[in-house]
């Protein structure tokens, strides 16, 4: 039996300057230092009275430390009925049309209401679970506040196969992956390719930064500019590699962070007053990065078959789109 019980721990720390993760080990050694990582960028972890929230700062000697641990989840995510958006589905993958607002797979603050929660549901034992018992049959990702298409797996033959196709990013094969992205301003050149190595950020650990150096991963985005809007442009993007927060990233350090995005575009927040009342009314209904998965194509890994999909914009990105257009007049600048 499961005990349900938030476990509270507390201690002092014996030795002064070193990494807050580090002194938690020697506090409490039955857990291991990636848990306890895990527990202080959730906010489980105080110093003092307060949050500790990054795992690398330091702490001084006599430092009061409380920590709390959840009472453990269930190993496997459990299937959880919902209706999904199918555009395809045989037996050995299936294609959704995300909505915005769902998570693709449980992770911490998410553990229910997931895609993978209503794919469990949907397709049953056959699911396949090389990807590991949380994220079952994911071979990519879409952000929570991303819509448009994304493939799973349903059996191992089929993942491992999908799988080598994203990680060869379609130098090889039929792999296409296109977004559309409503930005601030108007890109220059109108054309282009990003390539700038991405990694986590040492500041903010929720985000992705651009990094000279080695450290980072490899990132390539292809980008032409569709409609021109007098504050704001329509952007098609395709990926030539798919890190986490690619596009919003890219974008921002050319300058033009996406409409909604208040991770990375906060800084243009202030531009919504400079769009007309239907446009501020339209981004606010948004709610969210205007970005949309809209082609996705592959070979299927069991027939070789080329399989290409295509999603239009969904409504709330319509309506900003139509609502930016109508400030130009009803005639966007191409």
């Amino acid at each position: 039996m499961v005990d349900n019980a938030q476990d509270e721990r507390a201690g002092i720390v014996a030795e002064g300057g070193v990494r807050l993760d580090r002194a938690l080990v020697a506090l409490f050694p039955d857990l291991s230092r990636a848990r306890l990582q895990d527990l202080i960028r959730t906010g489980q972890v105080q110093r003092d009275g307060l949050p500790a929230l990054d795992p690398s700062g330091k702490v001084a000697a006599g430092a009061h430390i409380v920590l709390r641990v959840p009472p453990a989840a269930p190993a496997e995510p459990v299937a959880e009925a919902a209706d999904l958006p199918i555009v395809y589905e045989d037996d050995d993958l299936i294609v959704i049309d995300k909505p915005a607002g769902l998570v693709v797979h449980p992770a911490p603050g998410h553990e229910s209401g997931t895609l993978v929660n209503a794919l469990i549901a949907h397709c049953g034992a056959s699911l396949s679970g090389i990807g590991g018992v949380r994220r079952p049959g994911i071979v990519h990702r879409l952000d929570k506040d991303t819509s448009g298409l994304i493939v799973v797996a349903k059996n191992d033959t089929a993942h491992q196969g999908l799988t080598a196709q994203f990680a060869d990013h379609g130098r090889s094969g039929p792999l296409e992956r296109a977004y559309a992205a409503v930005v601030w301003g108007l890109p220059q050149p109108r054309a282009g390719t990003i390539q700038a190595n991405l990694a986590r950020s040492r500041f903010h650990r929720e985000k992705i930064a651009v990094v000279s150096d080695a450290s980072g991963r490899h990132a390539v985005t292809h980008y032409a500019v569709a409609e021109a809007y007098g504050e704001a442009a329509l952007v098609r993007c395709r990926l030539e590699t798919g890190r986490t927060h690619q596009i919003r990233v890219h974008l921002a350090h050319r300058g033009h962070p996406l409409l909604g995005d208040t991770v990375y575009g906060g800084a243009f927040r202030t531009k919504a007053a400079r769009l007309s009342s239907e446009a501020r009314a339209a981004l606010t209904a948004l709610g969210r990065q205007a970005l949309h998965a809209e082609l996705l194509g592959f070979s299927h890994p069991r027939t070789g078959t080329t399989l290409r999909f295509e999603s239009p914009l969904p409504p709330d990105m319509t309506a900003l789109v139509q609502a930016l257009r109508a400030e130009e007049n009803g005639a966007p600048r191409l």
